[in-house]
């Protein structure tokens, strides 16, 4: 990856926040409960993922700047959002999503060409490198303002 790349990507996961908001903007009440379809997520449910989701990538980028060779521990989103009463408000899950998100872009903007380098190995996809990380979370939450602007409108 290229710094030109890398810095897009940065700059895409710093957005994160601003779309998610934006998908919701004007969704209070039932309309946070829609589907696009079936065995979909409901645009609250979406935010509690992404409150978990954001907590759970903070420590992966921060294992991997520190630890030489972590184990990326794998979750189930689903037994997730099935335990953890996703049918619950979502201004504080929206806020831990924001804020995970905000200090992990402080250290994304200050690491260094071998920082990016750094790798472990993940528990279900195997070799999981600092780059992966940016590459996956950089698009995380717009996928999901998508799914959320999909489910407001079905």
């Amino acid at each position: 990856m290229t710094p030109t790349e890398r810095a897009q990507l940065i700059e895409r996961y710093m957005d994160g926040y601003r779309v998610i908001v934006e998908a919701l903007d004007g969704a209070e009440g039932d309309a946070l409960d829609v589907r696009e379809a079936p065995g979909e997520w409901s645009p609250r449910e979406i935010i509690h993922h992404l409150a978990d989701s954001e907590m759970t990538s903070a420590m992966r980028i921060r294992r991997l700047i520190v630890e030489d060779n972590p184990l990326i521990q794998g979750y189930d989103q689903e037994a997730f959002a099935a335990q953890l009463w996703y049918d619950r408000p979502i201004e504080n899950s929206l806020e831990a999503f924001r804020l995970a998100r905000a200090t992990s872009a402080e250290l994304l903007t200050r690491m260094s060409d071998s920082d990016w380098q750094r790798a472990g190995t993940h528990s279900e996809s195997g070799p999981y490198s600092a780059e992966n990380w940016l590459r996956i979370y950089a698009e995380h939450a717009h996928e999901h303002a998508d799914q959320i602007r999909r489910a407001r409108s079905a």
